[in-house]
């Protein structure tokens, strides 16, 4: 269900070629396959990060996800909603419903606030230059 629904995002955004992995034991095989194609992954975090990093790093893909721990283990870069203000949001929410408010009668919210890091050592690693113009975006550039 998960793939196909992102499979369909993928499409109406006009990202291609999009490729879904649904077995670990397929991904070393499909970075290979990959490292011929595209110019960069970008990933859900179904599998563990330190896998994707190190295949990125074997076959020279740039990788992103929405983990911040992704770039600091030495994977590309990270894009993620605010974790800390996130929380601090759920706090209100929490507070609301112990005080008897109805779940129901509160609206979601979409993230408002976002974080990009980049490893710039990890660009240098896979051969890569990041533009200074992406840099100076970036919450954090990890050296």
């Amino acid at each position: 269900m998960l793939a196909k629904s992102l499979l369909e995002e993928a499409r109406t955004a006009g990202v291609s070629p999009i490729t879904v992995v649904q077995r670990i034991d397929d991904l070393d095989a499909t970075f290979a396959k990959l490292a011929t194609e595209v110019d960069a992954v970008v990933f859900q975090a179904s599998f563990p990060s330190a896998l994707i990093m190190e295949l990125g790093l074997k076959y020279r893909l740039p990788t992103a996800t929405a983990l911040r721990a992704y770039a600091e283990i030495g994977g590309l870069m990270a894009y993620q909603a605010d974790t800390h203000l996130l929380f601090r949001r759920a706090a209100t929410f929490v507070h609301k419903i112990m005080r008897g408010e109805s779940p129901a009668d509160m609206p979601v919210e979409q993230p408002t606030k976002f974080t990009l890091v980049i490893n710039i050592r990890t660009a240098r690693t896979i051969g890569i230059s990041v533009p200074e113009s992406f840099l100076l975006r970036a919450d954090e550039v990890i050296e």
